[in-house]
């Protein structure tokens, strides 16, 4: 009898310790469901972004390939560009054939540096047009990098350039960006009048390209744009300011976005994954992206400028219209002050040597233009700086370049550069736009009034 007694309250025991939800408190059950929903929604995502990453371009970079400034790489007293920071290229292109290698221009060249401990995020647009040394000793316009030797060499450009240690970039074609808004509802943002003629002016290309329907804005004030219209505002250069103020554009656009993904829900999230992938290119690993993805809600971007912070513009045979860095050592220092709050860098021989060589380089080309006014070959320039014959401005040839008339033709959202008054040489745009994209024709219908995703655009 004993031995059933025992037997029974060891199944008493077995039930006892089997049923300890059903002894805990309702608020620890809520608890407990709560989290187990959130469980297997994160692994449901996680699961979901490993099954989408085959479709996305990855280019790994050897670490013997990539360009780090030996007082960098020693980081010695001197050289200190603060613990705990992850430095990323974010470049831009507008790819029509799926693309996003060498052969492209980078509209969009961003550092984005990341405070690993306090999760903020600082971003710094280099303008396209500043003159720097593109690593392997050519002086040129900085966004010819990534187009003679892809993300690898972008990365070298601005790593020599900026005395930086960048290890991985991420490229995004237009057309994500303007996928991204839709699928997030939109952005608010506010035009100013003298965007208006610049944004209609292109908005339906844009709109076009991309497959959707395009919505013109009709009068100045704080809209809520949907894809193709927050990415032609981002591209606009045409105004005042030329690429200066357009990269201010760049940075808003991101910004709202940003602000948009951290709110949104888990379906957006992998619509966004789902559409987006295929247009991206990156060196990251499936395990990095999802490292750095688990903290998406706690960065912050806190601030952003352009590079070069102190600069002059000219036009300069061979070169077209260019930033140009008055003394690039000053301005790096001002950037590791921006970046890593260190007020007293001092930046590397590598940098004093490119600083005096960008000088060197204006004042030649200035005066060669000087004694060139004297004599007449039968060439004639135009405004950026090429030969009316069409050869590239690199080198007296076009190897380098996949876009007709030579790599310095005007650009796509304003023409040639004029950073003191903005202005441009649109009727260029037309011609070379449409030629990319056929007659220039669209069967898409351009809104009358301001109205998008079936409603009044303006946010009162």
């Amino acid at each position: 009898m004993s031995k059933n007694v025992r037997r029974r309250g060891r199944r008493r025991r077995r039930t006892k310790r089997g049923n300890w939800f059903a002894r805990l408190a309702a608020w620890q059950k809520v608890l407990i469901c709560t989290a187990g929903v959130l469980a297997c929604l994160v692994g449901s995502a996680v699961v979901y972004v490993a099954a989408q990453w085959s479709r996305i371009d990855r280019q790994e970079i050897a670490a013997d390939d990539l360009i780090i400034n030996q007082e960098v790489r020693e980081q010695n007293t001197n050289i200190d560009l603060g613990e705990g920071y992850t430095n990323i290229a974010i470049f831009g292109v507008d790819s029509r054939d799926g693309n996003l290698g060498e052969g492209n221009r980078t509209d969009m060249i961003i550092v984005a540096s990341l405070n690993n401990e306090t999760k903020e995020i600082k971003l710094v647009s280099v303008y396209r047009d500043t003159l720097l040394n593109l690593s392997e000793g050519t002086y040129q316009k900085c966004n010819a990098a990534y187009s003679y030797g892809g993300p690898a060499l972008a990365i070298n450009m601005l790593n020599m350039n900026l005395d930086l240690d960048i290890e991985d970039y991420v490229t995004v074609d237009f057309g994500a960006i303007s996928d991204v808004i839709d699928l997030l509802g939109g952005v608010e943002i506010t035009i100013e009048e003298e965007e208006l003629e610049a944004f209609n002016k292109y908005v339906t290309e844009t709109a076009r390209v991309a497959g959707k329907e395009a919505h013109r804005i009709e009068e100045a004030g704080t809209y809520l744009m949907d894809g193709p219209q927050a990415t032609t505002y981002a591209r606009i250069r045409s105004t005042a300011g030329g690429d200066f103020t357009r990269t201010e554009r760049q940075r808003v656009v991101i910004e709202k976005a940003v602000e948009k993904i951290q709110k949104a829900d888990l379906l957006t999230i992998n619509s966004i994954i789902n559409e987006v992938f295929p247009q991206i290119s990156t060196s990251f690993t499936l395990q990095e992206v999802l490292y750095y993805a688990q903290a998406y809600s706690q960065y912050k971007l806190v601030e952003n400028t352009g590079f070069p912070f102190d600069q002059t513009t000219d036009n300069v045979s061979g070169l077209g219209s260019i930033v140009i860095p008055q003394d690039l050592t000053d301005n790096v220092s001002q950037l590791h002050e921006f970046l890593f709050d260190d007020k007293d860098y001092t930046p590397s021989e590598t940098v004093s040597l490119i600083s005096s060589t960008i000088l060197s380089t204006v004042e030649y080309s200035s005066s060669y233009d000087d004694s060139y006014d004297d004599y007449d070959d039968g060439y004639s320039y135009d405004n950026s700086g090429n030969y009316d014959d069409s050869e590239s401005s690199y080198g007296g040839s076009s190897d380098y370049s996949n876009n007709s008339g030579g790599y310095d033709e005007p650009d796509d959202y304003g023409g040639s550069s004029d950073y003191s008054s903005g202005s441009s040489d649109d009727s260029s745009y037309d011609e070379d736009y449409d030629s990319s994209y056929g007659d220039g024709n669209t069967d898409t219908e351009t809104s009358s009034g301001t109205e998008s995703y079936g409603g009044e655009n303006t946010v009162e």
